[in-house]
């Protein structure tokens, strides 16, 4: 019987969950065209991977493109050559769109929310000239329950970020085909690949409240080692009759 190194477990671990994911929420379809959102982290350098390595399988039938969204009044260093010759080693075109916003001009919105806002819009604004039909996300199963612990924690509200968002109003698709992967074996595929890091220099960025949430999964993980599968699983086992109602009178 073959024995698999531990690289090639972990790639088969990711594989596995990769697809998983991709099947169980119905995520690609015959014909999409996916514009990945590539920041340059870890996870979007990945993404490219796994939706490049899928795109090769015969059915469904889809195309990806990448782009990398630069914010010009940001001193946030993107090594624009890097990201642009990994993408293109993976066989996928890649779109450099440059953009910026000014943080006064709504100063109830943290500089941070009107950032992460416009950059999305950015990815909007792309994916249409494009001909793009979904634009996908590299979150993965960490992101999803931290924000869903972040939520309940600040909001008071049992949401998450789901693995298919349709959003009528721009006539497109979200999705997070890493939904299911785990973050460690992200990681793990990082060092192995070699990811070149991006230099962070935001003047705005702050320790966030995500990073407490990373330790309190942690935490909970100790606590069980099936936590986060709990946790997923709650997601869609709402119990209304167990939860307080209020009585309209």
């Amino acid at each position: 019987m073959a024995q698999f190194t531990e690289e090639e477990k972990m790639l088969r671990r990711i594989d596995k969950r990769f697809s998983k994911g991709v099947v169980e929420y119905g995520l690609i379809e015959d014909g999409d065209k996916i514009l990945i959102g590539l920041s340059g982290g870890k996870d979007s350098l990945a993404l490219v991977e796994l939706l490049a390595r899928r795109a090769r399988v015969y059915k469904p039938r889809f195309s990806v493109i990448a782009v990398h969204v630069v914010m010009k009044n940001i001193p946030y260093q993107s090594d624009v050559d890097y990201l642009r010759e990994y993408v293109e080693s993976w066989g996928v075109p890649f779109v450099l769109f440059e953009t910026e916003f000014d943080a006064t001009t709504d100063t109830r919105k943290s500089p941070c929310f009107l950032c992460s806002w416009n950059r999305r819009k950015a990815l909007f604004t792309v994916a249409k000239e494009q001909g793009c039909n979904k634009i996908a996300l590299g979150h993965h199963m960490d992101d999803i329950l931290e924000t869903l612990l972040m939520n309940i924690t600040y909001q008071g509200a049992f949401s998450s970020m789901p693995p298919r968002l349709v959003m009528k109003k721009f006539d497109m698709t979200i999705i997070r085909p890493m939904c299911l992967v785990h973050e460690a074996d992200l990681m793990e595929l990082a060092q192995v690949r070699g990811y070149r890091k991006q230099v962070k220099n935001c003047p705005y960025e702050s320790q966030s409240s995500r990073s407490t949430m990373k330790g309190i999964l942690k935490q909970l993980e100790e606590m069980n080692p099936e936590a986060r599968y709990s946790l997923w699983g709650s997601m869609t086992n709402v119990q209304e009759e167990l939860l307080p109602a209020i009585i309209k009178h």
